[in-house]
Order: structure tokens, then sequence, then C-alpha cells
């Protein structure tokens, strides 16, 4: 009790210094005692002082809580709102408590003074500008006996006595204080439980990013207008941001300030200035020198910003707010390892200052390091167990980490407890959709969007949901919503520009990335995608000049670098086919004409070095036109044509899948159909030619028997003159029938099964030029170590929407297999016996991948059985289907396919019995 009366004792006398920061801590010392009312709202005044208007409204929500009649929460929060800009929220709050305290017979003076300034608000509520606003009106606080300041701005209450102070302070200032680079009303917060928050490692609209880069999956990136776009309860910091594809992660940042209400008291410290030889103005403007390196900071002015917490800490170096201030400055500068090492510092001076634990874990995670970010985001929690802000924080980095389930269960967390959440349900749908979770994703999607409807990032998202689910249609609607709001977003762009590419649409595809370059130039992403545009509708000089500003592009991130390999080597496909245009297809031959190791980096995406070294490259595309300029494609449609390509079309579309994640593609489905037309022609020219030949070999062998026939005639005579007859035709027969058989085996010779499927490969390769398709057994001496496919259902904890509803039908095979076999495959090859200790039963009933991986303990594989045609009561291995253990974030539960010497040879003869069948 007595420590308790100290503390208020020291908080009257720091609030009559205005050492706000400390009257906070102390505060912030009596709410982990005693969660009292009046000392919520006390902090929210202090907070007012600083200027950190956010924190101002999470207290003051806090306050409401507990009890809706409070109007001093009322004016505050309404006052904070204001000074955010958000002038029809701070007059819908005060008409609030207005009501409230007009039905309850409340405080009268504060009914007053709702009322003043609800006619306030109402005269000013056609100013666009508060800085305008805040010119034409200083407000000045004056303190009356009662306790009362008078003003239409600024009528608070700073009553102190040894208890406690009940205030309602505005965010004005008094005769001793300076407006900050005329902007005090205005200095926005870092962050807050903004959905437009500061990035780390990913993409957010309205955000500042923290010195990170995004990843997987499906990805968004934006550009902001609005540095304080406001949702709810948050305001975010802002500022362009660019980011490599789509899966994106975003973090949202509060306050760099929010410290102040973390830290313990004064004995877990040993600040210098607090100490009692400090002086007033010397503590006040310590105070306001640190809200000056905030405001900078939210300005995106970082270098001054650290000059500023320089200057702090060089007079007090162990000062937890300054040190991270200066943290978050390096941060968004991503000088990652500088801003750590400061948000250590502040966690040693002040183990439980809570916004630097989380600091620390938004950086680390900016720097790939999920483990050690989400211990420190957790630690944070401890000192705020329900705080949205930082369920919201681990929900980001588990998702762009790929801990779908625990992202689930924090931003499930973080929009129960608020509820106007917009970025958090956004997350929460990406989250939801990697485990399958559709319905409830696009759930948690169209609740952010319903926040907000001018949310970028939500309809980017929900257009990115539904293209991954193969609803072209409802994705196209979203992407012209994103652009009806803001026409310059280079995300929708992108994303256009990758639905038109994924349903064969290359020129609509080229406009639309084309326009996102128009505002995003070094956008790598739609630099690619526009150059493979480009390479497969056959303009070439483009495509090249494209492939070429890829590389000479300065990358950051390893999944660009990725892209930029891609680029040398499409680069190189398109000079080659472009120095084939001019003939026939028949001379378009990938497979025997680009050397085998070339394939192989290119299908690995391996690093081009070494192949430069080692391959001959390419002529330059000025080559192919000397020798003969490629003639202009010749458009014009004709009856036969157009017969063509129905028939190609009508054919090509029973190619499509009639499942979630394959988009329909016009121009897959006519080169498929293209191509079972040459298929059919060709086929169908070898049976005739093959038809004439056995017609010309049978009048031959009738010819041959005629003349046999006469000779055995006169053969068997003359033996029959010397005793028994007996024929010798057999021979000839034998020679005959050899002879008609060689004649077949050589019209079959002219075209293998190998041959009929060239053609197709061909089609392909054209089709989508970006797609590595070759034949595996043409590629390099790697072919003996085996190169197969990899078709995941599960990865990880995601289900992988095109083919995770293999899954089940999957598992029962693999169950059978082993059923039949007991034993199965480890990643060395070796046998793992199942036939003791139950295991075969419990594998039986095992229901998941984790059920059956806790009883056999171990990466395996198992394999399929096919009888051969070619060889009689031989078996040959089909598919594998493998389980492999990802760390603790799940499984990769796949169908490979394995390719080796052995198995081609198997296979190959497989297939050549078949077309020998066939014909």
């Amino acid at each position: 009790m007595g420590s308790t009366i100290s503390e208020r004792v020291e908080l009257a006398k720091l609030c009559s210094s205005r050492n706000w920061s400390k009257a906070i801590r102390i505060l912030d010392s009596l709410l982990s005692q005693s969660c009292a009312i009046e000392d919520i709202c006390n902090r929210a005044f202090c907070y007012s002082q600083l200027e950190l208007h956010k924190h101002v409204i999470k207290d003051c929500d806090k306050a409401l809580l507990l009890d809706p009649k409070l109007l001093q929460a009322y004016i505050l929060k309404g006052r904070a709102l204001s000074s955010l800009g958000r002038k029809e929220d701070a007059l819908l709050i005060w008409e609030q408590g207005y009501e409230c305290a007009f039905h309850q017979s409340a405080d009268l003076k504060q009914l007053l003074e709702l009322e003043e300034l609800l006619a306030c608000a109402k005269r000013n509520r056609t100013i666009v500008s508060e800085d305008n606003a805040m010119k034409s009106s200083s407000p000045t606080m004056s303190i009356s006996d009662s306790g009362r300041a008078n003003h239409c701005n600024s009528s608070d209450t700073s009553e102190i006595d040894s208890k406690t102070i009940y205030t309602s302070e505005t965010e004005s200032k008094s005769s001793d204080t300076c407006e900050i680079d005329g902007k005090s009303n205005d200095a926005r917060e870092i962050g807050g439980k903004s959905s437009d928050a500061c990035e780390i490692g990913g993409k957010s609209s309205d955000a500042r990013e923290i010195g990170g880069k995004s990843s997987d999956a499906s990805e968004t990136h934006s550009k902001s207008s609005d540095i304080s776009e406001t949702c709810g309860k948050s305001s975010a910091a802002a500022a362009r941001i660019k980011s490599s594809d789509a899966s994106e992660v975003c973090s949202e940042s509060k306050d760099i300030s929010e410290i102040r209400s973390k830290l313990g008291d004064e004995s877990k410290r040993n600040h210098k200035f607090f100490t009692s030889g400090i002086s007033k103005n010397k503590s006040i403007s310590l105070d306001f020198r640190l809200s000056r390196g905030i405001a900078q900071v939210n300005e995106g002015k970082y270098a001054y910003a650290i000059s500023i917490f320089d200057q702090i800490l060089k007079e007090n170096p162990s000062y937890p707010e300054a040190l991270i201030g200066r943290g978050t400055a390096y941060a968004f500068q991503r000088e990652l390892d500088a801003a750590i090492a400061d948000f250590t510092k502040a966690i040693e001076c002040n183990p439980s200052t809570g916004e630097a634990w989380k600091r620390r874990g938004q950086a680390r995670a900016a720097l790939g390091e999920p483990a050690e970010a989400i211990e420190d985001l957790t630690k944070a929690l401890e000192f705020e167990p329900n705080s949205s802000d930082i369920l919201h924080e681990r929900g980001i980095v588990n998702f762009k980490f790929k801990d779908y389930n625990a992202a689930v269960e924090d931003l499930s967390s973080c929009v129960k407890l608020d509820k106007d959440n917009k970025s958090a349900f956004t997350f929460l749908g990406l989250a939801l959709a990697s485990i399958g979770e559709y319905k409830r994703a696009e759930e948690a999607h169209m609740k952010s969007i319903q926040l907000d409807q001018n949310f970028l990032e939500g309809w980017a998202h929900l257009a990115q949901f539904y293209q991954d689910l193969a609803n072209p249609v409802k994705a196209l609607e979203c992407l012209r919503q994103g652009l009806q709001i803001d026409g310059r977003f280079a995300k929708a762009y992108h994303l256009l520009g990758l639905l038109r590419h994924g349903m064969g649409e290359h020129r609509n595809a080229i406009k639309d990335l084309s326009a996102g370059l128009s505002i995003e130039s070094s956008n790598i992403e739609c630099l690619y995608l526009r150059a493979s545009c480009y390479h497969a509708i056959g303009e070439y000089g483009n495509a090249v000049k494209d492939y070429d500003a890829v590389l000479d592009l300065e990358l950051d991130s390893m999944e660009k670098f990725v892209l930029q390999c891609l680029a040398f080597y499409q680069k190189e496909i398109a000079l080659y086919t472009a120095s084939k245009i001019n003939m026939e297809f028949c001379w378009f031959d990938i497979d025997g004409d680009i050397n085998p190791l070339f394939k192989e980096y290119w299908c690995k995406r391996l690093h081009p070095k070494y192949v430069c070294e080692k391959v001959y490259r390419q002529p330059p595309l000025r080559e192919s036109l000397k020798k003969g300029r490629l003639r202009k494609q010749d458009f014009v449609v004709t009856k036969q044509k157009t017969t063509l390509l129905q028939a190609a079309d009508s054919l090509g579309k029973r190619i499509q899948y009639d499942c979630p994640g394959f988009l329909p593609n016009r121009r897959q489905h006519r080169m498929a159909g293209l191509a079972a037309i040459e298929i059919a022609q060709k086929v169908s020219k070898a049976w005739r030619s093959l038809q004439a030949e056995w017609k010309h070999s049978s009048k031959r062998a009738a010819k041959i028997g005629k003349t046999v026939r006469k000779k055995e005639k006169t053969y068997v005579l003359s033996q029959n003159r010397g005793g028994v007859g007996c024929s010798t035709s057999s021979s000839s027969e034998t020679s005959t029938s050899s002879g008609i058989n060689e004649d077949r085996g050589l019209s079959r010779s002219m075209m293998s099964w190998q041959d009929i499927y060239s053609l197709a490969v061909k089609w392909r390769q054209i089709s989508e030029p970006c797609d590595p398709v070759v034949w595996v057994n043409k590629l390099s001496e790697e072919f003996n170590t085996g190169f197969g496919s990899h078709t995941p259902m599960v990865l990880g904890q995601a289900k992988v929407v095109r083919y995770f509803p293999n899954y089940q039908r999957t598992m029962t095979v693999a169950k059978t297999v082993i059923k039949e076999t007991m034993y199965v495959n480890n990643k060395t090859d070796d046998v793992v016996n199942l036939a003791k200790d139950g295991r075969l039963e419990k594998i039986m009933q095992a229901e998941s991948c984790s059920d059956l991986y806790d009883v056999i303990g171990e990466d395996f594989w198992l394999a399929t059985r096919c009888e051969s045609t070619a060889f009689e009561g031989k078996l040959l291995e089909g598919t594998r289907i493998t389980l492999q253990k990802m760390n603790e974030q799940g499984f990769d539960f796949a169908i490979r396919t394995p390719c080796t010497p052995s198995r081609w040879d198997d296979y190959d003869a497989e297939m050549a019995m078949a077309w020998e069948v066939s014909n």
C-alpha cells in the first residue's frame, strides 16, 4: 500500500512537471497491480500529450469496455480520432458519448464539453485538411480551480491528487510546448492495429516496409498515396512498397513509443535524466525530441530521425524509447542488424519492454529467422496477453513462414479481440485457403472488404484466392474493383497479367503488364511475364529486350534471382526459336538441337554460369534477321483455316481438367487440338503407307508363290519319279515370309511411338515457351541418377489446391500396397519390414500423413505395380508414393515418377509393343 501511495505522489509530480513518458511508466506499474479505470484514462491523457493518438484510442476502448458510460473516454478518443484526420469517426464517438450523457444524467461539465465538441465538429465538418484547421485555431489550456480547462478545441480536466489524475486533456499544447515541424497534431504513429502495416518481408497496402521481402504462393504488393489510411481503431504509417510474388506477408507496426506503456517502474532502470537533479524543462525537451524523432520516422525521413535519436542516446545511452525509435528507423532502411542491436539493448535495459521484443521479432522475421521471430513475439505477448496487435504480428509471421495452422490460430484470436482489423481478416483468409478451408477463407476475405470497400490489398488477395480456385470471372471482377479505387494500383495489373496469361490471352496480358510497368518499371515479375508473352506470340525482339531488362536488374531476394536465371535460359530459347521461324515446323527440335546440359540446368533452374562456360550460345537476334528477315505472320483467316481452328478448339477442350486450380486456357486448348490433328494425319499417312506395302507385298508374295509352286511341281514330279515325293517349299516360304516381315518392320521403323509423341511435345513446347518440356532421356549424364516429376498433394501444412482432391485415393492405394508387400523403402532405398509388432494393423487404421509417419517412423516411399504387356509375367514399377517430414510444419505427401535408364528401357519396350499392336 505504501508503495502504491508513493507511486501516486510521484505520478502527480511527474504530470505537474509534464514528464509524460515517466508518468506512463508509473501508470503501467499501477495498472499491473490493479486495473483501475481512472488509471487507464490517465494513461490515455498522458499519451495524448505525446501525440500518440492510437494509444489514446486503445486505452479509451479498454476503459469503455469496463464502463460504457465513461464520458472522459469518449472525449479523449474523439480528439485522438480527429487528430488522425478521422473527422467522421470522431464525430460519431462524440455523438455516442453525448447520447450516453444525455440519458444517464452524467457529469454536467463533461456533458457541456461534449456538446461544445460536437458543435465545433459539425461547424468544421467540411474542412478537408486538418493542418488548415490547426492553423486557424491554436488551442490553449487553462486550469481552473475545479481542474477544468475550457476551449472549443481544448477543454480538458487535469485534476491531480494523491490517488489519481482525472483528466480531459486534448491534443493541444501549452505555451511552453512547441509544434513539431508544424504538424504537431498530425504526427502519425508508426503502425498500430492497422491492416496497412509495416511490412516484414512481405507486401501491404498503405504501409512502410520493415526491411523485408516477399515469397511464395500468392503474395501481393502495393503503392499508396495515403500515408494515414485508417479503419476502425487502426491507423497506419504508409509509404510506397514493392514485393515479388504471390504470397505475400505484411505486418502491422504500432507507434514506436507504445513501449512507454510497457516499461516497469523506476527501480528497474537507472536513467540519469529521471533523477531529482534534472530540470523540468530538460525532461520536457527529451519527451518532445523523442516525439519529433517519431514524427520524422513516420514521414520517411529516417536519417534525420536517427540523428535525433543519436542525440538523445548520447545524453542518455539507456533510454529504451530512443533505442526502439532508432532501431525502427534502421529497420525501415533495411539495416536490420543495427535495428536488432538497438532492440536488444532496449531489452537489456528493461526486459519488460514488450515493444522492444515485438520490434526485434519483426526484424528477425525480415532476416528470415522465423523461430527467433516467433520467440520474441511470444515473449511480447507475455506482457500483453490480449494484445490483438501482437497476435496480428505473430499470425502474419507464422503465415509467411508457412506455419498455417498457427497463423489461423493467432489471426482468429486477433479478430475476436479486434473485429475491425481488416488486415487480420485478409491474412486469415490466406491462411485458411492454404489449409484447404476455402469457404471460411472466402468469408474472411469478404469480411476484410466489408470493413473497408477501398481496401486494395483485400481486393488483391480475394482476386488471387479466386484465381487459385480457377474462377476467372470472380477474379477479374475483384481486380476491376481494385483499379476503380486506384487506377495506379500496380499489383492489380500484375495479377491481371498473370490471370490473362493463365487463360492463354497473351496479347491482353501484355497490355495489362505494360500498364503495371508504366507505374513500376523495375517490377521483375511483370518484366519476366511480359517477356514470356512476347516470346509466345513470336515477337522475339521485344521478348529479348525484356529478358535483358530482367538480367540487368539489381535484386534483393532469392526468388527474384531464380527469375533472373530463368530469363537467361528463356532468352536463349527465344533466340533459337527465332532462328527456326522461317523453316518448316519439323526443323524446330529443341531436344535434338539444344545442348543436354543447358536443358538440364534450365529444368532445374540452376545458376547459368557453368552453362555459359560449357555450352554454345545462340546467335543474337540480328544474325537471324541477316539470314532472312522474319516473315510477317499471315493472319488472313480463310475458310480452310477457320475449319481447322474450330476442329482444333473442339478437340483441345477435352484436355481441360474439371477440378479446382486449373484455369481454362484457350491457347493450350488450341495447341493440343492442333497437335492431335497433326498426329492423326501422320499416323493415318503411316497406316495408309503400311496398307499399300501390305498390298504390294501380298501381290509380290502371290506372284512368288505361283513361281514356287511351279518349281515345286516340277521338282515333286522329278522326285516322284525317283521315289517318295517330298515338298521343298518350306525353305522358300520361310524366305518369303521373312521378306514380308522385313518390309513391314521397315515401314514401322519409319515412325516409332517416340516419333508420335515428339509431335505432341513440340506443340507443347511452343504453346507455353516458359515451361521447360523436354525428353528426359535426352538430358545430360545426370539422367543416369534419376530425373522425374513431383506432384505434391500436401506440402508442409498446405493442401495443394490442384492435387489435394487425389489425397484420399492415394492414401488408400498406399495402404493397399503396404498390405500386399508388407514393406516400404526408406530414403536410402533400404527395405523397412512392416510385418512385425502389429505395424500393419496400425497402418490400416491410419487416416492422415501424421498417423502413417508415426507408425513407420521415417521418410519412405512405396511403388505401385504394373503388369507388362511386352513380357508376359513381368511386373514393372509404376508410380511412387512418397511421404517426407518437413521440419515440424508438416509433410510432403506426393506422387513421384522417377526416370532412370533402366526404367526408361522397360517402358520404351512397353510403348514399342503397344505401337506394334496398334499397327
